[in-house]
């Protein structure tokens, strides 16, 4: 399993949101460049990085802050927020990210998933489901559509894509612990490979997902448990990435 630490970008700022609240947001650090060389530094294979400006609609924010991270790190960047285009899509891994992260694209407009697919392979794209008892949320989780996330994972499996993530708005950023039931019943149905998203709040919540590799759970994102120190990123990194 992988353990993805998390760095969410808002004005040039590293923070995090409560279940996607904006208003929310609390700053952590005004560097996110030092900030993820401490990810680095810990042991991290990839880390996760979500333009919020983006997801809000601004998506020409953070630029120059997200290329950084792609062009000097070392570690692979893996990058949402804001990518609702083929265009845009190039534009990034143009910059050096990994993969690219589509949420509300993957939802209004699934051929440009199919297409990106095509012109990029399918490492380098990957979907976003973000889910709300059940129902797909959009549009940086402000509007919750009828979409069912098994559902929208299917299309996203005949679109060429082996690999989604699945987020839990309703434990985002709460500590909650994650709810895996919805992750698991897709990784089963779909085959797809599964990364979650989503309460973690304790080592041992790492260590209950660690136990879902069988089903598909492929990796787990984790952000403001490290914030808040509340978990060490390098120990969960040493106990149970694989």
């Amino acid at each position: 399993m992988i353990i993805i630490p998390a760095i969410d970008l808002l004005d040039g700022c590293v923070v995090r949101l409560e279940q996607g609240v904006e208003s929310s947001a609390r700053v952590y650090s005004d560097d996110p460049y030092a900030f993820a060389q401490t990810f680095e530094a810990a042991g991290a294979r990839m880390i996760h990085v979500v333009n919020l400006d983006g997801a809000f609609g601004r998506p020409g924010k953070n630029t120059e802050i997200i290329a950084r991270l792609a062009r000097d790190l070392t570690v692979p960047i893996e990058l949402g927020g804001g990518i609702r285009s083929l265009d845009r899509i190039g534009f990034w891994l143009n910059r050096g990210v990994t993969r690219v992260i589509l949420g509300s694209a993957a939802v209004r407009e699934p051929e440009i998933v199919e297409k990106a697919v095509l012109k990029y392979g399918n490492e380098a794209v990957v979907a976003g489901i973000d889910m709300k008892d059940g129902r797909v949320a959009v549009q940086g989780w402000r509007e919750v559509t009828g979409v069912d996330g098994l559902e929208l994972a299917i299309r996203m499996k005949t679109a060429g894509l082996s690999r989604i993530i699945v987020t839990d708005i309703a434990t985002d950023g709460m500590l909650s612990g994650p709810r895996l039931d919805g992750m698991i019943d897709i990784a089963e149905k779909t085959g797809l490979r599964v990364i979650a998203s989503g309460g973690v709040g304790r080592i041992e919540d790492i260590a209950l997902i660690a136990q879902q590799a069988h089903s598909g759970i492929e990796g787990v994102i984790v952000g403001k448990a490290i914030y808040e120190n509340r978990l060490d990123i390098g120990e969960a990194i040493r106990r149970h990435q694989e």
